[in-house]
């Protein structure tokens, strides 16, 4: 995965943003559950952002900042495939990324990983939109309530909400499936 930095991006762009690209590559990929579209979107948010450089400078917390700039620009991608009249339907039926390496996994211990993955991918793409979001952002990329709330412009309390009501519907629709 390799991403290019705006045209004639100077030496400083790439300096702030390096740090972070493979962290929105790993977001825009949970999003997307595709590894072309996922550097699509973040190669669409490093254009976005070349030009807004000195905004970026002044940012104390930069990585919830970016998380949402992704996450906005996903979503509307979403809804702009939604309205166009080759509505592609993407694949939900792609594992999730593995964070360890595949090959120290027991071959009797890989196979129920990757049924665990795809039983679990399978669940997730029952959640409303907003519900997946909160869980992938929370439960998956470790922000706190606090950074959701910026990122997704949503009071706490919706999103407490939300992550409660979702990981009861994953509980439920796990235990479903293992019976």
């Amino acid at each position: 995965m390799l991403f290019r930095f705006p045209h004639r991006a100077g030496t400083s762009f790439e300096q702030l943003l390096q740090p972070h690209v493979q962290h929105l590559y790993q977001l825009a990929y949970r999003f997307c559950q595709n590894q072309d579209d996922a550097e699509d979107l973040v190669q669409d948010v490093l254009i976005k952002l070349y030009p807004r450089y000195k905004e970026l400078q002044t940012i104390q917390n930069l990585r919830p900042w970016l998380a949402k700039v992704l996450y906005r620009q996903f979503v509307d991608q979403y809804r702009q495939k939604e309205r166009s009249p080759l509505n592609l339907v993407s694949d939900y039926q792609s594992l999730l990324e593995t964070q360890a390496d595949k090959s120290e996994i027991e071959p009797e211990n890989a196979a129920e990983t990757t049924q665990l993955q795809h039983q679990l991918q399978q669940v997730l793409a029952t959640l409303n939109s907003d519900q997946h979001a909160v869980v992938i952002l929370h439960d998956v990329e470790g922000f706190t309530l606090s950074e959701l709330e910026i990122i997704l412009d949503t009071p706490i309390g919706t999103l407490k909400s939300r992550l409660n009501r979702a990981r009861g519907q994953l509980r439920k629709l796990l235990q479903e499936t293992e019976d």
